[in-house]
């Protein structure tokens, strides 16, 4: 059983939703971030990347990063305005990407179901990051970044839904990427049929945002600690969709250099190690090829097939390419640590990987076929670990048209 709780929301005056709502804090870096919330200064990029509005050599977990703020989130509050709901709500927040659209149920769910792994992980999480947002939380007694999560697809919930998104929404905003964004609040009864459709789940499972609920679980340990209010603090806000409607792009990698190799030298190692290379495209077809830029051109690799008794994550394309390829013949170690190797999500395209290439920003970039909905729930329930940088899910949610008062 998945417990899901109404909440009472902080949420932007409607006039407001689409000067406040801003992309995630964790997929732009400072100066990207700088030059988005420059804009207007409503930008919630303001709340959630508050060392924008310090001076650029302010390091980014300094403490006047998150006295920063707190100013930014209580002018926030006034200016747009932000308004608390005065009964706690569910909601349902639909995205639109082209052709793509995927309908979510908002609302919190237990930190106590997160760390009994009933909310089941597949990443590892770095402890600066859990430091940053932690504090971020804490300190704000506000969770600002909102957790992707999805399930196994089940009737109930989206015919609940389905009564939702016949009202009028809360917010209809066109962001500047053309993704659209559709907010409804459920009404009591709808609100209640979700909360029974979750409860016939065994599981959810977390797609984007493993710091955001790692965080969420430290800052109730924290808050409980200082004893501190802490009923709140028991839940985290996050958007869960059904597997079916999920769009995970691939994650690529570049290197910076070819470890001594030249363009033929390192193609001719790989194809003595009877690894075939041959010429490619820029998009691999299927699961197994592995498309490398290399001297101005793309090559195919056709990655060995690992051993069928292998763990699944070890099965997927971006461990064998790092297994087969990165570390025997790049000399690129761990990739969560080693600096050489970089990586470019999905969205990007590959074009943003021949322009890396172009530049010398890097020597060799790969382009990689899309890990599997499927693949990604089968090693959470193995209680596995994928590849750091494996799924790049898109559309992304953004930030500040919810946010859970803790």
């Amino acid at each position: 059983m998945s417990r899901l709780f109404p909440f009472r929301a902080l949420r932007p005056a409607p006039e407001a939703a689409a000067r406040v709502a801003s992309v995630p804090y964790d997929v732009v870096n400072a100066e990207e971030a700088r030059a988005l919330a420059r804009r207007d200064p409503l930008s919630f990029l303001h709340v959630t990347r508050a060392e924008i509005d310090l001076p650029p050599d302010v390091p980014p977990y300094d403490d006047r990063v998150y006295e920063q703020a707190v100013r930014n989130f209580e002018e926030l509050k006034r200016a747009a305005p932000m308004l608390q709901e005065e009964e706690p709500s569910l909601y349902v927040y639909q995205l639109r990407m082209g052709s793509h659209v995927q309908t979510g149920v908002a609302g919190t769910f237990s930190v106590d179901e997160y760390e009994q792994d009933l909310i089941k992980k597949h990443e590892k999480t770095r402890r600066d990051k859990e430091d940053d947002r932690t504090r971020h939380m804490v300190d704000l007694r506000a969770q600002t970044g909102v957790v992707f999560l999805t399930y196994k697809s089940l009737a109930a919930i989206d015919d609940a839904a389905a009564v939702v998104t016949k009202g009028a929404p809360l917010y209809d905003v066109t962001a500047p990427d053309g993704v659209r964004h559709r907010l409804w609040k459920a009404e009591p009864d709808a609100a209640a049929a979700l909360v029974r459709g979750f409860e016939q789940l065994p599981a959810l499972y977390i797609a984007d945002g493993h710091h955001r609920a790692a965080s969420a679980a430290r800052a109730r340990a924290e808050l409980r600690a200082a004893g501190g209010r802490t009923a709140d603090a028991d839940r985290f806000i996050a958007v869960a969709f059904p597997d079916s409607a999920m769009q995970i792009l691939p994650y690529h990698r570049t290197v910076k250099d070819l470890a001594g190799h030249t363009a033929e030298s390192l193609i001719g190692a790989i194809r003595a190690s009877e690894i075939t290379v041959t010429h490619g495209k820029a998009v691999p077809g299927r699961a197994g090829l592995v498309s490398m830029f290399l001297d101005g051109r793309w090559h195919s690799i056709e990655l060995p097939p690992p051993p069928a008794d292998a763990p699944r994550a070890e099965q997927l394309d971006v461990d064998v390419l790092q297994r087969r390829i990165l570390e025997p013949f790049l000399r690129v170690g761990d990739p969560r640590t080693d600096k050489r190797i970089d990586f470019v999500g999905g969205i990007r395209g590959t074009d943003e990987l021949e322009r890396l290439v172009a530049s010398n920003r890097a020597a060799v970039a790969f382009s990689l076929h899309p890990v599997s909905i499927v693949d990604l729930m089968a090693i959470s329930d193995a209680g596995g670990i994928m590849p750091p940088k494996s799924t790049w899910f898109e559309p992304k949610l953004r930030d500040g048209f919810l946010v859970h008062l803790i």
